[in-house]
């Protein structure tokens, strides 16, 4: 079984280091293959890892991607609180000069030094540390890719034991037409010489006007051609699904190339016969459209 589905929801965590970083990754339906990306500030310098990442697993549909960093149970993620004391003493010394000057009340507290620019800073801790950082989250992301990647090949197989019975399914009708089809020109041959014999006219069996239009309505309603593209396209459906690769744009197409043949047939055919397995044809082909549009 090949196919996967483009739905599934998967989570990672790792910790090393005093540092717990989780992944949730979640994916829908889409055509194109998308990421979105919700990312600590202090790791943005890792997205496009992600990203790659991502896209060597999944081919199509549009991928959800949460990363948090906190602090592991076992040891400090946090960065050290850095206070540049002669940077404060310099402020405060020229503040209370500047006060002095224009007869201000020196009203300066702690709270006044710590608003200040530059004074009280937070060193970067391992969370900031990206080429740090880089293996733990690869590890999240692969836990997480891993169990997304489990749910879409479950639903995948599902969608493929529908597919597939849907295509045999689809057979019956088309298998019908292609009986009835060589009976069209002969039934029209019978009823129009029963009308000509209703109005009178007694055309003898080899006339030539007769024959050549007996031969325009052979010719306008051959269905045979779309009938070998017909088959042609079941075959090559088959092969997609058997294969072992991404195969929804693909079975979309000739999905799509099914339905013009089909439709074809149904305004050439000229027959209440072949019109009623059209609509089945039809109905089962509809369905497995809307499946595809599931499939990556």
């Amino acid at each position: 079984m090949a196919l996967k589905s483009m739905t599934g929801f998967g989570r990672g965590e790792a910790v090393a280091g005093g540092l717990k970083i989780e992944v949730e990754l979640s994916s829908v339906n889409r055509k194109q293959f998308d990421v979105r990306l919700s990312f600590p500030r202090a790791l943005a310098a890792l997205e496009s890892r992600v990203h790659s990442r991502i896209h060597e697993a999944v081919a199509r549909g549009s991928v959800t991607v949460t990363v948090k960093t906190g602090k592991a149970a076992s040891g400090s993620g946090s960065g050290a609180v850095r206070v540049d004391a002669q940077a404060a003493e310099i402020c405060l010394k020229e503040l209370r000069k500047a006060g002095r000057t224009l007869g201000l009340k020196d009203d300066l507290t702690l709270r006044s030094l710590v608003a200040l620019p530059g004074i009280v800073s937070l060193e970067a801790g391992p969370a900031e540390d990206t080429a740090r950082v880089w293996p733990l989250l690869d590890k999240a992301l692969k836990s997480a890719l891993a169990e997304l990647l489990a749910m879409r090949v479950s639903e995948g197989l599902a969608l493929e034991a529908d597919i597939v019975k849907r295509f045999e399914k689809m057979r019956r009708p088309m298998e019908r037409i292609r009986g009835q089809a060589p009976k069209v020109a002969e039934k029209y041959a019978r009823n129009l010489r029963k009308r000509l014999a209703g109005c009178g006219f007694d055309f003898p069996a080899d006339d030539p006007q007769l024959l050549k239009e007996l031969a325009l309505f052979a010719d306008r309603s051959d269905i045979s051609e779309e009938l070998v593209r017909l088959e042609s396209h079941f075959d090559q459906a088959g092969r997609l699904i058997a294969a072992r690769g991404p195969a929804g744009r693909a079975l979309d197409f000739l999905c799509q190339e099914m339905f013009r043949e089909i439709n074809t047939i149904g305004s050439k055919a000229n027959d209440a016969e072949i019109a009623r397995q059209v609509i089945r044809f039809k109905s089962e082909l509809e369905s497995v459209r809307e499946q595809v549009q599931n499939i990556e």
